[in-house]
């Protein structure tokens, strides 16, 4: 190496440090200019993307918010999209159906549903929007009802892919949602307890509620049975067509004493889902060899809110019996809760394909009262609990026009108005009751104020004529 050549690589040193000074400064100064690679600026998009898509995702429900009247179960917006487990479908609701079982839910009176906050619902149809893993036996766009404990009174539900049922061919959405918590039921109860065959005799009680119709058309699949049905006067005509033998109006007659007048040894099958004192009857009512199936409480409810007096009358009077009065009397009593055969799905899928090839074979068919919108949910409950309704109520998921949601409180004012008429007429007719308890006092008071008179009158004749 040159003396000449060690000086120049000296300052070539020199130069390449101080060309790389400047490269190294930036690194503590903010990355402005400096960009990513492309394949995490994709990453990252997609997950800008993905995220608002979750977040945006919203779904209208009924949640019973606590326990009291119709105003208790209120229409809110959920946001965020429900995530599915293995063997979950989500479906997107059409119907639900609505139940006796909601109405006792509302007051506190029903145990199988959770605490408020919470979204009531047993049943509903709908298509099938996604599958969770290891579902085999659904897919995307299948109609399918669905039957569940609770949660269902919603635009959209998970749930496990066995608690769905394909509909049929033919079968609307609000008929679909109409079929399982009545219809299986029903059949469950007939057949599966009480073994009904030719020639028996069978105690409807709610012959014109979802239950009632439901149990008529499956005592009609088998020859010669014959039904006896409570309801009201004005819908005997709908369940005699529908099926029922002798319609009994129990608001007006003792069903006990018109059921011995036409059948004296009493009834095969008796389905009670009144309770308390009404369960007593039953079972007395009973032929030797007869089946009680006991499968609610309806006496329990009265009025929009819990009634302590009614529920601590039915519990007073709530049935109970020795086994060896069941042994000398060779009857026997059977209880029913769908709601408590949630894990029982098999049992439940079997019962749900023999009523599903009786629609098809046009043996069975469910009976819509009416369909509401979510919004109306509160008049769909007081219909019911009224027991103004004939088959079953069917709230829809569709949303309620604009025109009709104006036409809301013009109705409410109305009603109210016919209240307030109702009360002035009931004023005016106590009113006018009491001017004629009024009326025939004086009447009455005018002979006695006459009878003194007259005596007068008589004793001074006498004294004249002694004169």
């Amino acid at each position: 190496m040159s003396g000449e050549d060690a000086p120049a690589q000296q300052q070539n040193a020199v130069d390449q440090k101080q060309e790389t000074k400047p490269a190294e400064e930036p690194k503590a100064e903010p990355p402005k200019t400096e960009s990513p690679p492309a394949a995490a600026t994709a990453d990252a998009a997609a997950t800008t993307e993905k995220v608002p898509e979750e977040e945006t995702f919203t779904y209208r429900a009924l949640v019973l918010t606590g326990y009291g009247g119709y105003d208790k179960v209120k229409l809110q917006v959920k946001k965020g999209k429900p995530a599915l487990k293995a063997g979950e479908v989500l479906v997107r609701v059409k119907a639900c159906g609505l139940n006796f079982a909601d109405l006792m839910a509302r007051q506190g009176l029903y145990d199988r549903l959770p605490s408020p906050p919470v979204t009531p619902g047993m049943e509903c149809s709908g298509v099938v929007e996604a599958v969770g893993e290891e579902v085999t036996d659904r897919k995307v766009g299948d109609k399918v009802m669905v039957l569940n404990r609770f949660g269902l009174w919603q635009e959209v539900a998970v749930v496990p892919a066995s608690h769905t049922f394909l509909i049929p061919e033919g079968m609307s959405f609000e008929e679909a949602a109409a079929l399982p918590v009545n219809y299986i039921t029903a059949y469950m109860m007939l057949f599966d307890f009480g073994n009904l065959r030719p020639n028996q005799s069978v105690l409807i009680h709610a012959a014109a509620g979802g239950v009632g119709i439901a149990a008529t058309q499956l005592c009609k699949t088998v020859k010669d049975v014959t039904v006896f049905g409570t309801a009201s006067a004005s819908k005997h005509e709908t369940i005699t067509e529908g099926g029922v033998t002798h319609p009994i109006d129990y608001r007006t007659k003792d069903y006990v004493e018109e059921v011995r007048k036409i059948s004296p040894k009493g009834m095969d099958i008796i389905l009670d889902p009144l309770g308390g004192s009404d369960t007593h009857k039953a079972y007395n009512l009973l032929k030797p060899m007869g089946k009680l199936i006991t499968y609610g409480a309806a006496n329990m409810l009265a009025g929009q809110k819990k009634n302590l007096l009614a529920v601590a009358k039915n519990w007073y009077h709530q049935f109970s019996i020795h086994t060896l009065s069941l042994i000398q009397g060779n009857k026997s009593v059977c209880g029913f809760h769908l709601g408590y055969l949630d894990g029982e799905m098999e049992l439940i899928t079997e019962a749900m394909n023999t009523i599903l090839d009786l629609y098809k074979a046009g043996k069975v068919k469910p009976r819509i009262d009416s369909t509401w919108h979510l919004e109306q949910v509160g008049d769909a409950m007081r219909k019911m609990q009224e027991r103004n309704n004939i088959g079953k109520m069917i709230l829809t998921t569709e949303p309620m026009p604009e025109e009709e949601k104006k036409e809301e409180p013009k109705k409410e004012e109305k009603k109210d108005d016919k209240k307030k008429d109702d009360k002035k007429k009931d004023d005016k007719k106590k009113d006018d009751a009491k001017k004629e308890e009024k009326k025939d006092d004086k009447k009455k008071e005018e002979p006695k104020k006459e009878e003194p008179k007259k005596e007068e009158e008589k004793k001074e004749e006498a004294k004249k004529e002694e004169k």
